[in-house]
């Protein structure tokens, strides 16, 4: 048997990246998982990417699970609702684990221009996209888990701090999900629904391998452009933390905490789907005095 067979499972934002490398690593391990975000077959979203809610699915479906496409904008109050009322029906009211991996702010992100000389309104944007979302999923979520007295919601961000990112706005996105998790932990705890933030290393994801002009198959030609490149890891490196936490019996005891996929990799053993183990966190301690 499957570590999540029988599991239920919702992942926003699995279009891409990080999000849709979780969605298939929880179909590997056996569970049925909701994909939902804005682009689906014929009707991508303002980021105008080609991957779509619909092929995560499938990718779910051939690993070993069930996958559900389910186009919803998490930015939109009524649309999420809709999604948990879905899942409330389809599944008789069983929802095991909530991920939030919604962030579409690469546009919107204005890197080395102080916050004063960015533009007001793609700083607020990431804000609504990537902190108002988590909110709203994070709401309907909680209202449904804890009738059932349990479940496991998962935040996904950069960093385990609040330490400064390169931007203000991009920072305060990605550090709110932080305290989002300390303080959902906190009232959650009662209800035996366990709520923490993981952070992926230099993510390989689909628009990074696009930016540097590579495919999976070559990926290491890239490291001539950018050195730290060749510590990367694929969106299934933090696919395989989340789904090794969602099977872990005593996963309750990390609620609040801030976690990283190389630490989770260290303590569950797992490997990247290329064989790899890369630790972006010992890494870091390297080159740290260069920035």
């Amino acid at each position: 048997m499957k570590a999540l067979e029988g599991k239920v499972a919702m992942v926003a934002g699995a279009t891409r990246g990080a999000g849709r490398g979780i969605a298939v690593m929880l179909g590997e391990a056996g569970a049925t998982v909701y994909c939902s975000g804005r682009s689906t077959r014929g009707a991508p979203s303002d980021l105008n990417r080609p991957e779509t809610i619909d092929d995560t699915a499938e990718m779910v479906t051939a690993y070993g699970g069930k996958g559900i496409p389910v186009r919803t904008d998490h930015t939109v109050v009524s649309e999420v609702e809709a999604l948990f009322e879905r899942i409330d029906r389809e599944q008789q009211g069983q929802l095991d684990l909530v991920v939030n991996d919604i962030w579409g702010g690469e546009k919107w992100t204005e890197w080395n221009i102080p916050f004063w000389e960015h533009n007001l309104s793609n700083g607020l944007m990431m804000q609504e996209r990537a902190v108002h979302s988590h909110m709203i999923t994070s709401y309907y979520a909680a209202r449904l888990m804890t009738k059932k007295h349990s479940g496991l919601i998962v935040e996904i961000t950069d960093g385990t701090d609040y330490s400064y990112r390169g931007n203000l706005y991009y920072t305060l996105a990605k550090s709110s999900i932080i305290n989002l998790v300390t303080s959902m932990s906190e009232e959650l705890s009662p209800y035996n629904t366990a709520v923490v933030s993981i952070t992926p290393g230099f993510l390989r994801s689909e628009e990074m391998l696009d930016y540097f002009g590579v495919s999976e198959s070559n990926w290491q030609d890239a490291v001539v452009q950018d050195s730290h490149f060749a510590q990367s890891e694929t969106p299934f490196f933090v696919g395989r933390a989340v789904a090794s936490l969602a099977a872990d019996p005593k996963a309750f005891s990390k609620t609040g905490r801030h976690l990283s996929s190389w630490g989770l990799s260290e303590e569950y053993g797992f490997k990247d789907i290329d064989g790899r183990k890369p630790h972006w966190g010992n890494y870091y301690q390297t080159i740290k005095h260069m920035y």
